[in-house]
């Protein structure tokens, strides 16, 4: 039963580090192509507001020029409107009246500059954030490129939250009309969106676009592979329809790039981050499309969607921030599902909730992670002494189930003779008092609780940018020096080696291997998650000997 319980735990962590490497290489859409683009990384945030230096090159697929009907309500010139709250810095330009930058003052990217979910360096042909479309082409050009009059030069958002309006109208009859709420109700990342588009008095039916999609892919560059994965999620869709959350990876997106329904939400997210639209219960028709692109640490992808509503864009929410649990469950009790905590969803956010508490007293996750650790260890106690018990007491066994085995080792498994073979076994563990379950079983009910913990750690963005002591300055990347994978391994090896076995001395030999391949593989996983395993491990070794002290040394028993 030993050899089963962990083959299962090898498969079981092999399937969730094959999951983590897979990484599907997007095609081109056939409806909105367009060339691999390199991604800069983001530049210093603006200080101020005021015109820009250059304005952008017009689209691609753009017409050539014609006189335009002179602008009647509008800006002189380009300029930027920035609105300012402790959580965000948001840019908009009033070409378009779209959003050009949207920085989260409280979380950092590589550089330790503040995070820009707006993509930096995507083609100028791509819409930006909040950009309206319509079934018309030259409209959509005259939307994207007329300059709009803002209601304000600038804004600061405080507790009551604050609107900001841009302004279009000219000769033709077009007028246009977008307006913004910011921290309306609390909700710092939460943006409502209004637009209204008349040409000669009648209401033109619109669409509005996410933008190039979100900006902090540099983490999830590269392919990865099954011995060095990467352990961050890649850009990709998200819905929440019929009660029910779907993922859709860059490939599926390719094939099938229309999603109609009645969404709750649907957007983009990647690892940690989130732009999503939020309907409630509404009709809608969403639209993907990848772009892939070029960074210095390997190829990547963006992943942008374009809504059309059934009805008017009249004070349509829009989310975009951290998949942050308690900030996501502020907004909306079911965007919680957006953080891809798995399977065992029910129990990772008992221990996010244990970890953060944990963290008020402590002021440091790596240190939260340990003590977090050895209080579920000591809970579990109990389960791994009486597991060890058994295992005791089966490899105490070996030598006379080896001599049952043996006698009957040349009769075919159909033989029925071989049937005595389990009654003998059956017999021999009812006179020694021996369950061969009782092994097994109470390790299996610990095993909820490790993928938890390591779905938790894995996912949640608390961990992102916190430091740990000495060289570890991120539990979310690996360890830069690889020390704590080593020591990982080092206590994996020791534990194989001290656990009673009563697999043959070859087999033994086989799993003495695993060790080596999880230190592998460890290398590239985030060091709060190695911190976890290294300290349950070291936990463990001492349960070990602790249970080897209460129960005695193992009788010498000869086969019958």
């Amino acid at each position: 039963m030993e050899r089963r319980v962990l083959l299962a735990v090898t498969l079981s962590f092999l399937v969730l580090f094959a999951y983590q490497s897979l990484v599907v290489k997007p095609k081109q859409s056939a409806g909105r192509t367009a060339k691999p683009a390199a991604v800069a990384e983001p530049a210093a945030p603006e200080s101020g507001s005021g015109p820009t230096a250059q304005t952008p090159a017009a689209p691609a697929n753009a017409e050539p020029a014609q006189q335009e009907p002179a602008s009647l309500v509008g800006d002189a010139a380009e300029r930027d409107v920035v609105v300012e709250s402790p959580e965000i810095r948001a840019v908009f330009t009033s070409r378009g009246a779209e959003l050009k930058s949207w920085t989260l003052n409280k979380y950092l990217d590589d550089n330790r500059r503040p995070v820009d979910l707006v993509a930096a360096g995507s083609p100028a042909s791509e819409p930006r954030g909040f950009a309206l479309r319509t079934a018309d082409e030259a409209l959509d050009r005259r939307l994207r490129s007329a300059l709009y009059r803002p209601s304000a030069p600038a804004l600061t958002v405080g507790p009551e939250g604050r609107q900001l309006t841009f302004e279009f109208r000219d000769e033709s009859g077009l007028e246009v009309r977008k307006t913004f709420e910011f921290g309306a109700d609390g909700q710092p990342y939460v943006v409502t969106f209004t637009a209204v588009v008349t040409r000669a008095g009648s209401p033109v039916e619109v669409s509005v676009d996410s933008g190039p999609g979100l900006g902090d892919v540099s983490r999830s560059a590269g392919s990865g592979s099954f011995l060095s994965p990467n352990y961050y999620q890649k850009p990709e869709g998200i819905l929440h329809r019929d009660g029910k959350v779907s993922r859709l990876p860059a490939s599926k997106l390719v094939d099938q790039p229309q999603q109609d329904g009645r969404f709750r939400y649907v957007g983009v997210d990647d690892h940690y981050f989130l732009n999503a639209l939020l309907l409630g219960d509404r009709a809608a028709r969403v639209r993907y499309h990848v772009l892939p692109v070029t960074m210095p640490k390997g190829a990547n992808h963006l992943v942008a969607y374009e809504a059309s509503l059934d009805g008017a864009l009249d004070r349509v929410r829009f989310y975009l921030g951290p998949k942050e649990f308690d900030i996501l469950a502020a907004t909306d009790r079911e965007l919680v599902r957006a953080i891809n905590f798995g399977i065992f969803a029910w129990l990772v956010v008992p221990l996010l909730r244990s970890l953060n508490w944990v963290d008020g007293f402590v002021g440091n996750y790596g240190w939260s992670i340990i003590l977090l650790t050895i209080a579920i260890n000591t809970a579990m106690f109990p389960l791994r002494h009486k597991s060890v018990v058994s295992m005791r007491k089966m490899q105490a066994l070996q030598p006379e189930v080896k001599a049952i085995q043996d006698r009957y080792a040349k009769l075919k498994a159909s033989d029925p003779a071989r049937q005595k073979m389990n009654v003998e076994l059956m017999n021999l563990y009812r006179e020694r008092g021996v369950n061969p379950a009782s092994g097994c079983v109470p390790m299996l009910l610990t095993f909820p609780v490790l993928f938890a913990f390591y779905s938790l750690l894995s996912q949640a963005i608390e961990l992102r940018g916190a430091p740990f002591v000495g060289w570890i300055q991120d539990l979310s990347r690996h360890d830069p020096w690889y020390v704590t994978p080593l020591l990982m391994g080092a206590t994996m090896v020791w534990q194989q080696r001290i656990t009673p076995s009563t697999a043959d001395p070859t087999q033994q030999k086989v799993m003495m291997f695993m060790p080596i391949l999880f230190t592998f593989m460890f290398l590239w996983a985030p060091s709060g998650l190695v911190i976890y395993w290294f300290v349950s491990n070291l936990w463990a070794i001492g349960q070990q000997y602790a249970t080897n002290y209460l129960i005695g040394p193992m009788p010498a028993r000869a086969a019958k």
